[in-house]
C-alpha cells in the first residue's frame, strides 16, 4: 500500500487552490504526494506543500483530516493501492510561491477557485466530490470521522 498525503488547501476567502497536469488527458488535483520513511500524513501534507507550492510551514494552519480515499492504479508497470489522506490546510495566497517549490512534479499551473466556479467546472478535478467536501466542511465544520471520497 502506498500512503498519500494532500491538503484542502483554502485561502481567506475559501478559494481552493488546485493544481494543473498534463498527463491522462489533464487534470486538477489538490496539493500533495507520497509520505517518506518515517513521515505521517500530517508531516507529509506540510513537506508536500512546501516542494509543489514554495510555502513556509510557519504560515500553514494544518487543520482536520477531512477525507481518504483508496485507488488502484499502476506506478512503474505493477498495480499498487493507494491510500490517501486529505487535510483542511488554509494559507494565504499572497504566502504560495511556486518559483520557490523544489519539486514542481509537472506542475503545468496553478490556480485559486472559487467554490461556485470549482461546481461549475466540466474539467477533472480530483478527489472527486472536492467542491461538495469543501462547502459541507465551511457550513458544518470538520467531519467528526474522516469522509470516504469516492475513486
Amino acid at each position: 500500500m502506498l500512503g498519500v498525503a494532500g491538503g484542502g488547501v483554502l485561502d481567506s476567502e475559501d478559494r481552493v487552490l488546485l493544481l494543473r497536469y498534463d498527463e491522462n488527458g489533464g487534470f486538477w488535483a489538490t496539493p500533495g504526494g507520497s509520505l517518506e520513511d518515517g513521515e505521517d500524513h500530517a508531516t507529509a501534507t506540510l513537506r508536500e506543500l512546501r516542494e509543489e507550492l514554495g510555502t513556509d510551514e510557519k504560515t500553514v494552519e494544518l487543520g482536520a483530516q477531512l477525507a481518504e480515499r483508496s485507488k488502484d492504479h499502476l506506478v512503474g508497470g505493477r498495480k499498487v493501492r493507494q491510500a490517501e489522506t486529505y487535510f483542511l490546510t488554509r494559507v494565504s495566497a499572497a504566502d504560495v510561491d511556486p518559483a520557490r517549490a523544489s519539486q514542481p512534479d509537472n506542475i503545468r499551473e496553478h490556480r485559486w477557485w472559487a467554490l461556485a466556479d470549482l461546481r461549475a467546472t466540466a474539467e477533472t478535478v480530483y478527489p472527486l466530490g472536492l467542491a461538495e467536501l469543501v462547502t459541507s466542511v465551511l457550513v458544518h465544520g470538520a467531519p467528526v470521522r474522516p469522509v470516504v471520497l469516492a475513486g
